[in-house]
């Protein structure tokens, strides 16, 4: 082979050696990368891991890492309140505990079931009537109650004689309209944004306070005008002349104060006795100061704690329900109640709740605006009695 030959050979060999050095110092570059990234998704991975282990046993925050594990229609609720992005609740289907699509003109929604059952919760242990009453849910605007004032009649017959009419029991219609109750919280915004608030508890641990304590008043004291009508808001009578309509009392026999422990037995006894097995006591904490120093005529108090943690107090062997929204003793005052609460008195209630997120009025906070539907009425005049203190 001449040297010509030998050099040409050698010049076009030189080129594809350096192509594939290129070639492969790009592979190994581009392999590099992936191992870096690969590393640091594996230190993100663990040090996440150290955080959770390092705060294990302390209260679940509501962080991001345990969004992704919430249901979806906890996210878009979370989503919706924290942001007001609306287009995050369309789309959810209402199955099981998904939230309802339902959307109201004034662009309110129906609120997350579980933080609806917290409230709900909240409102049943506090200590008002809606504890010791007959609660119903129901979807119309009112809620009917039928009651059957008096026995059908009957008679003895013998096998000869014919059977005589009898009479026919009156049915009474009492008709329970439904009222907007309406709470109000707000939050900061930096508060709202922030991922470990846990803004489900709070929304609902606020609302529960606001709707109870409207509640309890309605239920006692309301005049039944946008509200609730409450069972002291009915005329009493005294129970020798009691009818329906009117709440029957005993006097206490002494005016704006007790004038014998005695009124209290008078009271009991002046309910039937088909209603005395459930039967409570219904008087604020200023009243049950003076009644739990009563006695007997042989020196033993009236009043007895519960028994048990969480039982309530008993006044003769009958639940004692501590109201704050009863009236004091005072003249003429019908401070105490007795009787059966679950047939005596209805609340009557849609089970939705609907929140408007309003971020502009009250800059830099967001207001909250709760509603929900809620009636109540006395339901049956003759399971309740008062104690009036006045001396006839």
């Amino acid at each position: 082979m001449s040297k010509t030959e030998t050099k040409a050979r050698d010049g076009q060999a030189m080129p594809d050696v350096k192509t594939a050095m290129v070639g492969f110092l790009s592979e190994f570059k581009d392999f590099q990368a992936d191992i870096k990234t690969k590393l640091h998704n594996q230190e993100e991975r663990l040090t996440m891991l150290d955080r959770k282990t390092m705060f294990a046993g302390r209260p679940a925050l509501s962080t991001a890492a345990a969004e992704e594990g919430a249901a979806p229609h906890q996210k878009a609720f979370e989503a919706y309140l924290r942001s007001g992005d609306e287009d995050s609740l369309r789309g959810l289907e209402l199955e099981g505990k998904a939230l309802s699509t339902a959307v109201a003109a004034d662009g309110g929604y129906l609120v997350d079931p579980e933080t609806s059952a917290t409230v709900a919760t909240v409102l049943s242990s506090s200590a008002s009537i809606r504890s010791i009453a007959n609660v119903v849910n129901v979807e119309a605007t009112t809620f009917d109650v039928l009651i059957d004032q008096g026995e059908m009649g009957s008679g003895w017959a013998t096998e000869s004689d014919s059977s005589i009419e009898t009479d026919t029991p009156q049915i009474e219609r009492i008709s329970i309209p439904l009222h907007e109750l309406s709470a109000m919280p707000k939050a900061s915004q930096r508060l709202l944004d922030d991922s470990a608030f846990d803004i489900d508890s709070w929304l609902a641990d606020r609302i529960a306070k606001k709707f109870a304590r409207a509640e309890a008043a309605a239920f006692v004291n309301g005049n039944g005008v946008d509200k609730p009508t409450g069972f002291l808001t009915h005329s009493i009578a005294d129970d020798a002349t009691w009818s329906w309509g009117e709440i029957g009392y005993v006097a206490s026999g002494a005016d704006g104060a007790f004038g014998s422990a005695d009124a209290l037995i008078d009271l009991v006894y002046a309910l039937g006795a088909q209603y005395r097995a459930g039967a409570a006591f219904v008087m604020n904490s200023k009243t049950a100061g003076s009644v739990r120093k009563l006695k007997d005529g042989d020196g033993r108090f009236l009043w007895s704690d519960g028994l048990a943690a969480g039982e309530p107090a008993r006044l003769l062997g009958y639940p004692v329900v501590v109201a704050e929204d009863m009236p004091d003793i005072a003249s003429d005052a019908a401070a105490i109640a007795f009787g059966d609460f679950t047939a005596g008195y209805t609340i009557a209630e849609r089970p939705d709740l609907r929140v408007l997120r309003d971020p502009f009025s009250a800059k830099p906070h967001v207001l909250f605006y709760a509603t929900k539907r809620v009636g109540g009425d006395v339901s049956d005049f003759a399971a309740i009695k008062v104690l009036k203190f006045s001396a006839s």
